[in-house]
Parts: C-alpha cells; structure tokens; sequence
C-alpha cells in the first residue's frame, strides 16, 4: 500500500459480486467525498470463488447506479489468508461469511475482524441480507443498510486517523 495509506479496509461477502463490492462503492464514495481518498484503502472479496474476474451483478450496478455510485472498475475476487495481513479491517455482511473468515484468519493477524453492520447507526440488524435470489427491492435494502453503516465506519475510522 501507498505510503500515505494509514488504514485499510476490506468488505466480504459470498460471492463478491452483490453486497461487498457494493460496500466498497459506497464506502470509497464516502471517503473521496470526505478527502481521504489518500490515508484509506478500499477493496472487496468474496469467501467463495464462484464469480473471480467476473463484474458485480448488472442488478448491483443498476441499482448503485441509481444512486450516483459507480462500480464499473470492480471486479470479483476471492479473499486469501494475506488480506489479513494486509488489511486493517475485515468486514463481514453476514455471521456465516464471518465464520468462514474466523477459520481462514491466520494466529498472527491484529485486524479488526466483525460485521460491517456493526457500525451501522440506525439499522438494528447486523446482517446485509444477499438480495440475489431476490427482487429489485433487496437490492435498494441493501444499499440502505450499507450507505449507514459506510457513515458510522467513516466516522470510526476518522477519530483513529486523528
């Protein structure tokens, strides 16, 4: 990472191509807004290596499109044992999903691993459901869920930068 990065974050879901990359857009959206597009690093990943290289769901797109957020550079990945290494924050969208990243975790990493609805400020849930079997509808819950919880962890992670 860039000498002027002083936090990383990485967002998980199954797949890589509904909830996480959409956490991302928002998320970076967020930070350029804020100027700190230079101190904070953002990427996306999935546990599961169905959809690697692939574009998130034109539904995703759609829908974020909708809303002023571009996706169009993402592309899926699958999230290895180095992410924790690299990253300062591993968020999961789901308990099952941070499960599998709590096995995958390698002893010696100090990130902060959790859910991303953790900082979320007025949903209750803590889970971002995966609309993809789902109507136009989820994917609108989705980016309600996350656009609150990208502005709690943007909060966060200012007073840590200082």
């Amino acid at each position: 990472m860039g000498k002027n990065i002083k936090t990383s974050v990485l967002f998980v879901c199954m797949g890589n191509i509904c909830r996480s990359p959409t956490a991302e857009a928002v998320f970076r959206a967020r930070v350029e807004a804020a100027g700190l597009a230079k101190h904070i690093a953002i990427d996306s990943a999935g546990t599961h290596d169905y959809h690697i290289g692939e574009q998130p769901d034109a539904r995703t797109q759609r829908a974020a499109r909708q809303r002023g957020y571009d996706m169009s550079g993402l592309r899926g990945r699958q999230v290895g044992r180095d992410d924790f290494l690299q990253f300062d924050y591993v968020l999961a969208m789901d308990h099952a999903n941070l499960s599998i990243l709590r096995a995958l975790r390698p002893e010696q990493a100090d990130s902060h691993l959790g859910l991303f609805l953790e900082f979320a400020r007025s949903h209750a849930e803590r889970e971002v459901p995966d609309p993809y079997y789902g109507g136009a509808d989820g994917f609108e819950r989705v980016l309600d869920m996350v656009e609150d919880a990208a502005e709690g962890l943007l909060t966060h992670v200012r007073q840590r930068l200082g």
